[in-house]
């Protein structure tokens, strides 16, 4: 990875600090959607000795091309910048439902394996489950969690005809407040 890139990572991971978890940790005020004032991050990123380099430039390139893993995290309107999802902190995002494809993906620890089949896939610490839209995205998403991850199948489309709500929140992401161990599919065991 190349510094420019790192540096990159490094602004995101911070501001999905700020924007996902714990805002009131640097005097960041949230509306209840999420948005906070872009002037205000700026200044917060300029006061922290690690991120004085930071711009508005590297924050919009941030926001219009993403981190190193290809994902959009962050959106700005106008003078306001908000994490499009994630959030361990309570909001009211304003995500329209929407039709999901048949399959979405979801990656896991192989030691979460036995809860799931009995509970289903919840939220935990966060407001929605995060499913991608393909097997590689979700992988990856796992491998947070565990050295080698279990990637679910999940029936996204069956489950929406019955009921349960998705949202889209960006190209590769959609979010459902859980999903019921019937509409998911496990890998063979070995």
């Amino acid at each position: 990875m190349s510094p420019a890139s790192a540096r990159i990572v490094k602004l995101s991971k911070f501001l999905s600090l700020i924007l996902r978890h714990q805002p009131e940790r640097f005097g960041l005020r949230l509306d209840e959607e999420g948005w906070a004032s872009l002037p205000e991050v700026l200044e917060i990123l300029q006061g922290l000795p690690n991120f004085r380099w930071a711009t508005r430039a590297d924050v919009m390139e941030l926001v219009e091309k993403g981190s190193g893993d290809e994902k959009r995290r962050f959106e700005v309107v106008g003078e306001r910048i908000r994490a499009r999802y994630g959030h361990t902190i309570p909001l009211c995002a304003a995500f329209s439902p929407c039709l999901p494809p048949p399959r979405l993906y979801h990656g896991t620890s192989p030691h979460a394996l036995n809860r799931i089949r009995k509970e289903g896939l919840r939220p935990m610490r966060r407001q929605y489950v995060h499913l991608s839209t393909d097997r590689e995205a979700a992988a990856r998403v796992g491998a947070r969690h565990a050295p080698h991850p279990v990637v679910l199948i999940v029936r996204a489309r069956e489950a929406a005809e019955a009921g349960i709500l998705f949202h889209r929140a960006d190209e590769s992401t959609y979010l459902a407040k859980a999903i019921p161990p019937e509409f998911l599919e496990f890998p063979e065991e070995e």
